[in-house]
C-alpha cells in the first residue's frame, strides 16, 4: 500500500508542470486569471464560472459554493470530477502524460522519464510571467474603466433596466450606447466596470479585476450596519428599503472575498450581513452556500429572502421578492379602483 502512496504522490508532483493543460481539459469552459483555472464545477451542474478554482502553482482546489468540495491537488481534482479512487485517477494522469510511473506492460518507466526539476522551474517561470501579463491587463482595464466613467453621464431613473428593477440609479452613469455603468473598487480605486444594456444583459471590462472588487452603496459608519451581497439590483433594493450601505460582489464567488475586506473597515466595527440569493432551483444552492461561507469565514450574520406562500419558485434575489410585492400591490390597487369606478357608477 505504501508503493502505491509513494505512486500516487509522484503523480501528483508530476502533474504539476502540465496544471494549465489538464485543467483545461477536466474544466474546459473556463478560463485563466493570475495563477488560478476558474470555472464551472461542472460535477454539481454550475450555471457559471467563479465561486470554482484550481490553483495551476500547488494544484489545490476549492468551490466556495460548496464547503465539501476542495482537495490539495490535481490528482484529488480528477478524483472528485470523475468520481473515481485517488489511485485510479493517478493511473489516468500517469497514462495521458506519459509519465510511466505506473507500468503498463510496454516501454519500462525509464523511457518516458517524469518531467525534471527544470522543467517544473520553467513551468513556474511561465506562471509567474502569466501572472505579470494577468496584472498588466487589469491595470489597463482600470485604466479604461476610469476612462469611461469620466466620459459618462449620470444615469436616469427612467433607464429600462433601472426600471424593471424598481430601483433608482443611485450614482450610476450611462455611456453614450445607452448602458449603465456600475463601478467596482478595490482598495479605493475604480477597477472596473460591470457594463448593463438595457434588456438586462452585463459584462466586465475584459482583463478587468472581479475577485475581490465591490460596488458600493452608501458610506458605512463606525459601528453601524453593512449589507454584503451578489448583485447591484439586489444592494439597490437592500440599500432603498433599510438606508443602510451595500456592497455588492457581483457573483456567489466573490461573497467571501469582499466580506473578508469589509471585515478590516473602520476598525472592524462594522455590523456586517450577508444577504445571500436562495438558489432553490440550482443543485446544492449556491448562493446560500456561498452566503454561509462568508458569514462563517468572517463572523457575520446571513440573511435570505423569505418567501410567501404562492411565490414563484424561480425567484432568488432580495429585488425578485421586492418586485413581487410590488407586482401584487399594483395589482390589488388595480382592483379596487375598479370596484370603486363600479360603485360610483351605480350611483350615477
Amino acid at each position: 500500500m505504501s508503493e502505491v502512496i509513494a505512486k500516487i504522490q509522484r503523480v501528483s508532483r508530476a502533474s504539476l508542470a502540465h496544471a494549465e493543460t489538464l485543467t483545461r481539459e477536466w474544466l474546459p469552459q473556463g478560463s485563466r486569471q493570475g495563477s488560478e483555472w476558474v470555472a464551472r464545477n461542472v460535477a454539481r451542474g454550475d450555471r457559471a464560472s467563479g465561486s470554482f478554482g484550481v490553483s495551476l502553482v500547488s494544484g489545490k482546489w476549492n468551490d466556495f459554493a460548496d464547503r465539501s468540495a476542495h482537495g490539495g491537488d490535481l490528482v484529488s481534482l480528477y478524483s472528485y470530477l470523475h468520481g473515481c479512487r485517488q489511485v485510479d485517477a493517478a493511473m489516468a494522469i500517469d497514462r495521458r502524460l506519459g509519465l510511466g510511473v505506473f507500468r503498463w506492460g510496454a516501454a519500462p518507466a525509464a523511457a518516458q522519464p517524469t518531467p525534471s526539476l527544470a522543467s517544473e522551474a520553467a513551468h513556474r517561470q511561465r506562471l509567474e510571467a502569466h501572472a505579470a501579463e494577468r496584472e498588466n491587463a487589469r491595470q489597463e482595464a482600470a485604466s479604461r474603466a476610469q476612462a469611461a466613467w469620466a466620459a459618462a453621464k449620470p444615469a436616469p431613473s427612467t433607464h429600462p433596466y433601472l426600471m424593471s428593477r424598481g430601483v433608482p440609479a443611485y450614482g450610476l452613469r450611462q455611456c453614450r450606447r445607452g448602458w449603465l455603468l456600475v463601478p467596482l473598487l478595490a482598495g479605493g480605486e475604480l477597477v472596473n466596470l460591470q457594463w448593463i444594456t438595457p434588456n438586462g444583459k452585463k459584462r466586465f471590462l475584459k482583463g478587468g479585476q472581479v475577485q475581490g472588487a465591490h460596488a458600493a452603496l452608501g458610506e458605512p459608519v463606525a459601528g453601524g450596519r453593512l449589507f454584503v451581497c451578489e448583485g447591484w439590483a439586489t444592494g439597490a433594493t437592500l440599500y432603498r428599503l433599510t438606508g443602510d450601505p451595500v456592497v455588492c460582489a457581483m457573483n456567489a464567488g466573490n461573497l467571501r472575498a469582499v466580506a473578508e475586506t469589509m471585515r478590516g473597515v473602520l476598525n472592524g466595527s462594522l455590523d456586517l450581513v450577508i444577504a445571500g440569493d436562495d438558489d432553490r432551483q440550482t443543485a446544492g444552492n449556491p448562493g446560500r452556500q456561498a452566503a454561509n461561507d462568508a458569514a462563517l469565514a468572517v463572523g457575520a450574520m446571513v440573511l435570505y429572502p423569505k418567501w410567501p406562500e404562492g411565490c414563484p419558485d424561480d425567484l432568488t434575489d432580495f429585488n425578485d421578492l421586492y418586485r413581487w410585492h410590488r407586482a401584487r400591490l399594483d395589482e390589488a390597487a388595480r382592483a379596487d379602483s375598479g370596484q370603486a369606478g363600479s360603485v360610483g357608477g351605480g350611483h350615477e
